[in-house]
């Protein structure tokens, strides 16, 4: 998923830097675009099974085993393919019913979803409406888990009496945690805030964080 994600963009960019040519073809854009949705949505969701990973291993090893299971995992790992494609699929059939554009330039180094629905001329109301009820049930409801299971992590390694053994339970998340800061906290900004109010220098830089850095 972090290959596909990060091939999606910084592939495409490369081609430009090296060829000089920053235009890219319609089919070319909607493409890039459903491509980057399917992977940041399934890193998104994969995200949160493994802080629920963490959360069963640390609160329950006990039943670590049978929790997990290969089937269970399994069962995780293509409901959350699944969900990024629908995902995928509604932003691109959203895309397909714009008659027309305000302008022809993409203020970014990407085909982003935010910048190409602020693009349209369209009624903005379907926009709004895909926005956030994306970003709800694919962000806001993921990130929720996510809090959640270190809630009851953290209350779990207060209860361990030696501060070694907090440490050793709890350095197992933190690259986990460090990604999850960088992807939710810049992402969810752009995608969520584009809305609002939108800077293209700003809205390169949080880009750039959750494609390339993470």
């Amino acid at each position: 998923a972090d290959i596909g994600f990060t091939s999606s963009t910084v592939l495409r960019m490369i081609v430009g830097i090296s060829t000089q040519s920053r235009v890219i073809s319609y089919g070319a854009c909607l493409t890039q675009m459903s491509l980057f949705i399917l992977f940041a949505c399934t890193d998104s969701i994969l995200l949160t099974v493994m802080a629920y990973d963490r959360f069963v291993a640390i609160c329950h090893p006990l039943h670590y085993a049978v929790i997990m299971n290969p089937r269970r995992c399994k069962l995780l790992l293509l409901l959350s393919v699944f969900a990024s494609l629908v995902d995928s699929q509604v932003h691109n059939l959203t895309t397909l019913q714009f008659t027309c554009f305000k302008e022809v330039e993409i203020a970014s180094f990407f085909c982003d979803p935010p910048q190409i629905f602020d693009l349209s001329c369209s009624d903005s109301l379907i926009k709004n409406i895909v926005t956030y009820v994306v970003g709800i049930l694919l962000g806001f409801f993921p990130l929720s888990g996510i809090i959640f299971s270190y809630y009851k992590i953290v209350s779990a390694l207060l209860k361990i009496p030696l501060s070694g053994g907090r440490y050793k339970a709890f350095s197992t998340c933190g690259s986990h945690l460090s990604v999850v800061c960088l992807f939710y906290g810049t992402g969810i900004g752009t995608y969520l805030g584009s809305i609002v109010s939108y800077s293209p220098r700003k809205g390169m830089v949080a880009s750039l964080m959750y494609t390339v850095v993470t």
